[in-house]
């Protein structure tokens, strides 16, 4: 919803008798919609596991960050470490989530827990419910606002990419091929 709308705008400009079909789902139900063949392409949160069917490549790099509300006793500091946050409650994303995924790689590895209030896929209600008070989360850093506060995770570069993937074994129409090329190229306006 923050990367795609140049990109849309543009391509719609430049090609006025395609009409898209926009889908909003789960990265995760895209990526098994491309890999049954239900979807030509798709814009997601790409997967750490490559899938041999499945042709991707990375169109940005999302930043990822800590947030909590601006009264949260860690609002105070500009970067905090996995173990002050497991003493506050978190609001991750669905930990089948990609995003969700990489959360919990960060406390598996460090051996802590999670102390998970309740999650949700949708960034914009994480970003309310931490706003309010209910718990920390890691968020694009797109959405941070004035309603939160961000901080650096201490040790960690926290991204996921974002980009774009399609059957390696299917064929794609003239308008899919010309999205791709949109997406690698950048719009030129």
């Amino acid at each position: 919803l923050h990367r795609l709308p140049p990109v849309l705008r543009y391509f719609t400009r430049t090609y006025p008798e395609v009409r898209l079909d926009i889908d909003f789902m789960d990265s995760e139900q895209a990526h098994d919609m491309i890999l049954h063949g239900e979807l030509d392409l798709a814009i997601i949160t790409l997967s750490p596991e490559k899938e041999p069917n499945l042709e991707s490549f990375a169109v940005w790099n999302d930043p990822l960050t800590v947030a909590v509300a601006l009264d949260h006793p860690l609002a105070n500091k500009r970067a905090v470490t996995l173990q002050q946050l497991q003493g506050y409650t978190a609001i991750p994303p669905g930990l089948s989530t990609y995003t969700g995924q990489i959360i919990k790689r960060l406390f598996d590895e460090a051996g802590l827990k999670m102390d998970v209030a309740m999650s949700t896929n949708y960034m914009e209600t994480i970003k309310v419910m931490v706003s309010i008070g209910l718990g920390w989360s890691i968020l694009p850093a797109t959405l941070v606002d004035d309603s939160i506060k961000a901080l650096a995770l201490q040790g960690h570069n926290l991204h996921r990419t974002l980009g774009c993937v399609h059957h390696r074994n299917r064929s794609l129409s003239n308008a899919a091929q010309a999205f791709i090329a949109v997406l690698q190229n950048g719009p030129l306006e």
